[in-house]
């Protein structure tokens, strides 16, 4: 059986700066990459490790872009996609087919495959499901070589728990679970399900500082809840 792995979360932000002043100041997290590849979708992003998972901040540049249009959709800033790395993409392949699920965008770079799902098929918010070519230190590419070196975990130290809130949790929650074969994910990073319309609405992280744990707080429109 293909493996699956919570490794990426992304944010949509109508302003970068503000969002990573935020993340280093409560969370203690810092950048370990600004990707210039994304300007040819019209963004700017950085991406943040936790631990060996990763946040991403991505912001509109122009008019026209699928994050501009989310940020639309929603009013404001807030979740936007949920990344995952697997060993092998066939099976979730042709379990897409098998429900109707049409990618949206696709790409091969040096080996990383990268499979972007359509989220109006999905529904919660875009999904990602990747192949990430093995190497040294764990490498993973959104986060540009050498991550390790911006690895903080004073305050948290992994993502636990991604929370979407949709019109029927229920059907959702079930279509996932078709297409992933599994209703959470391989390394103990638990998907929930509410009620509401903004897709990616909360992220559950471990505190690295037990005197933080039970902190809520919210950041780009995201309520991070520190356990």
């Amino acid at each position: 059986m293909s493996t699956l792995r919570l490794r990426q979360v992304a944010l949509v932000a109508t302003e970068l700066d503000p969002v990573l002043d935020a993340l280093g100041a409560e969370l203690g997290l810092e950048v370990a990459h600004r990707d210039p590849a994304v300007a040819t979708f019209g963004l700017v992003n950085a991406v943040l490790p936790v631990g060996n998972q990763f946040l991403e901040v991505v912001s509109p540049t122009r008019e026209g872009t699928a994050a501009g249009r989310q940020l639309e959709r929603m009013g404001g800033d807030g979740g936007y996609m949920v990344i995952c790395q697997t060993d092998d993409q066939a099976p979730f392949r042709q379990r897409a087919e098998g429900l109707g699920i049409r990618t949206a965008f696709e790409f091969d770079d040096h080996g990383y495959q990268g499979w972007q799902l359509h989220p109006g098929d999905t529904g919660g918010s875009f999904l990602e499901i990747d192949v990430q070519p093995p190497g040294d230190g764990d490498p993973w590419m959104p986060a540009g070589p050498g991550w390790q070196r911006a690895v903080r975990t004073d305050v948290v130290d992994g993502i636990e728990a991604v929370e979407l809130a949709v019109p029927d949790p229920d059907a959702t929650a079930g279509r996932w679970r078709d297409l992933l074969g599994r209703p959470d994910f391989d390394d103990g990073v638990a998907l929930r399900w509410g009620r509401g319309e903004r897709g990616l609405v909360a992220i559950d992280l471990h505190a690295a500082d037990r005197d933080r744990a039970g902190d809520e707080l919210t950041i780009c429109g995201v309520r991070f809840r520190l356990v």
